[in-house]
């Protein structure tokens, strides 16, 4: 005599498959809102930084626990599921392990789109056809030297490493 596969009660694995989709979101949430909230060239408001960098300082810990919780939940509703259910459930574990091995990357994604701008070629202010009248500039002066750095090209790299009367210094916005 066989015995039929033991099935769990239906509102319970319903609410475990749930779960797993929800961990799915999350763990790509919390991979992307860091970026979407600190991406280049976009306005950046005090609480959207701490949030960003809140969920950076977690990421990896999150990930890792994220997949172990799916891994627990894919193997607790394995015995018993249809094909189509397995195959999400491996998908589903395919991107948390993904998101475990980009947590770390994703950490250092803006030190990568922010490259110190490190060779500067300067023209009298006369000649800077690129920078219009009244455009907001950050202005160095050391030992009678002056420089000034148009923001809407300081911003996408950050810093500027330059050397002003005789005087290294890096220029950040």
């Amino acid at each position: 005599m066989s015995e039929a596969p033991v099935r769990s009660h239906p509102v319970r694995r319903r609410l475990a498959a749930l779960l797993l989709f929800l961990l799915v979101l999350g763990v790509l949430a919390v991979l992307a809102v860091p970026i979407w909230l600190i991406r280049p060239f976009a306005p950046q408001t005090p609480g959207g930084l701490v949030v960003a960098y809140t969920l950076r300082r977690w990421t990896v810990l999150g990930t890792f626990l994220a997949l172990a919780a799916g891994i627990g939940i894919a193997v607790s509703l394995w015995r018993g599921s249809r094909w189509w259910s397995r195959t999400a459930f491996v998908l589903a574990l395919v991107v948390l392990g993904v998101a475990v091995w980009l947590a770390p990357r994703t950490q250092t994604i803006f030190e990568g789109m922010f490259q110190p701008l490190a060779r500067t070629e300067s023209v009298p202010a006369a000649q800077a056809r690129w920078v219009d009248d009244g455009e907001p500039v950050l202005a160095v002066t050391f030992n009678g030297d002056s420089a000034a750095y148009p923001i809407r090209q300081v911003a996408y790299h950050h810093i500027v490493h330059d050397v002003v009367g005789g005087v290294p210094v890096a220029v950040t916005y």
